[in-house]
């Protein structure tokens, strides 16, 4: 019992730290405005780890790689932890096994960066239904236009509806279910 809440409060510590971490580097990525209130508020939660870390590890073709490592490193700890919670002995931990930890803490890594791929789109499309003048409609615009253009070239919309993001939440669900289940399937195999 206790350790169920244990595992509950780092999953939820850990997870929701390493998706600001996420978001701040997609956001930065693909130049999304700054003086916004949910880039603001990422920046103020993260500064403390990110500062320092660009120090160490440098930036590559306008990437913040700091920030993305973090958040890697965010759920290896978080993998560490829930073993040693379940008992493992974490310290005699063979090669295998925290090899299969960092393959399998960056297959995480990538499940949050296509859920919050999901979850903008969807996000977008409700708001332009409801609201597209919302101080979030930059930022969703800037996470969604570099996957949601291409495809807008070449699925025609229907009565003046945009098919596009229903194309793409298929196309991410998919990925989802094959390459990403399959690979975290294996990997947690190694254990």
């Amino acid at each position: 019992m206790l350790n169920q809440a244990a595992s509950f409060l780092l999953e939820t510590v850990f997870g929701l730290f390493a998706l600001a971490l996420l978001l701040r580097f997609y956001l930065q990525l693909v130049r999304a405005p700054y003086r916004n209130p949910v880039s603001q508020f990422l920046c103020a939660l993260t500064d403390f780890m990110v500062v320092p870390a660009r120090r160490i590890i440098p930036g590559l073709w306008g990437m913040d790689l700091a920030t993305l490592v973090l958040a890697w490193l965010c759920e290896v700890v978080l993998l560490f932890a829930l073993l040693a919670l379940r008992g493992a002995e974490v310290q005699a931990a063979t090669g295998t096994a925290v090899f299969a930890i960092l393959v399998l803490a960056a297959v995480k890594i990538l499940k949050m960066s296509i859920y919050i791929l999901m979850v903008a789109v969807i996000v977008q499309a409700i708001l332009s239904w409801v609201n597209p003048y919302s101080p979030v409609a930059p930022l969703l615009n800037s996470l969604t236009q570099p996957l949601l253009r291409p495809l807008q070239r070449r699925v025609p919309t229907v009565a003046n509806v945009d098919l596009s993001p229903l194309v793409l939440i298929i196309a991410l669900q998919l990925i989802l279910m094959v390459p990403v289940a399959w690979l975290e399937m294996n990997v947690a195999k190694l254990f």
